[in-house]
């Protein structure tokens, strides 16, 4: 396949939705079949919602692959789902209320685009963006152990997430089980840039200094 160019923005308007609504329809439910509608993993309604941010990849026209943000944490949910806590002393209900913690999931990327270099990194990048201009602090999110496209190993050796805890039941329809991964965004920052990380590169590809100093102080 010839180099293909990779675009992301936000989803805004409906027209945007229906394309990213093309991705989970093709990835959640026809392909893993976690979930029956792929219109309840992204409503109508989450396109107004200030506290969620959900951004839409392209490979030349075609969507690609979505991503979700969500800042405003049901800490009532992750109570319910029994979390076997893996950090020592760490509480994490009492984490997520004293930080500001995004939660980044709702990850997808078409079977077809999957080879292509760049998707998932300019989803990354992007959210990352929105999430450090919003002046937040941590990522959370959960994974599937075992999944065959999970980014488990690109979150934790590439970008430094921390396995904190795992849980057996979620929204999605998996039997496998959660786990609950989390990243410390200055932590992170300070790291990739010490390595002179080519991820950090990209990562900080056209930030401001206001951005920079978000994390650098």
């Amino acid at each position: 396949m010839a180099k293909s160019i990779v675009s992301v923005r936000r989803v805004t308007t409906e027209q945007d939705r229906k394309l990213a609504l093309r991705v989970l329809r093709i990835t959640y439910r026809r392909e893993k079949q976690w979930v029956r509608d792929e219109a309840q993993v992204f409503p109508e309604t989450d396109l107004d919602h200030p506290s969620l941010s959900w951004f839409l990849a392209s490979v030349g026209r075609m969507p690609a692959g979505v991503i979700r943000v969500l800042y405003d944490l049901p800490v009532h949910e992750y109570s319910a789902y029994a979390l076997d806590v893996l950090v020592p002393g760490l509480d994490i209900e009492s984490f997520l209320r004293d930080n500001k913690i995004a939660e980044i999931g709702r990850f997808a990327v078409r079977p077809r685009f999957r080879n292509i270099f760049g998707v998932a990194s300019h989803l990354m990048k992007a959210s990352t963006e929105d999430t450090v201009r919003r002046g937040y602090s941590h990522f959370i999110t959960d994974v599937f152990e075992g999944e065959r496209h999970s980014p488990y190993y690109f979150h934790k050796r590439v970008i430094g997430f921390q396995t904190v805890a795992t849980h057996d039941s979620g929204e999605l329809n998996c039997p496998l089980r959660r786990i609950t991964m989390l990243l410390n965004l200055r932590e992170a920052y300070h790291r990739l840039r010490l390595n002179q990380s080519r991820f950090y590169r990209f990562l900080t590809e056209g930030w401001d200094d206001a951005l920079h100093r978000q994390l650098s102080t």
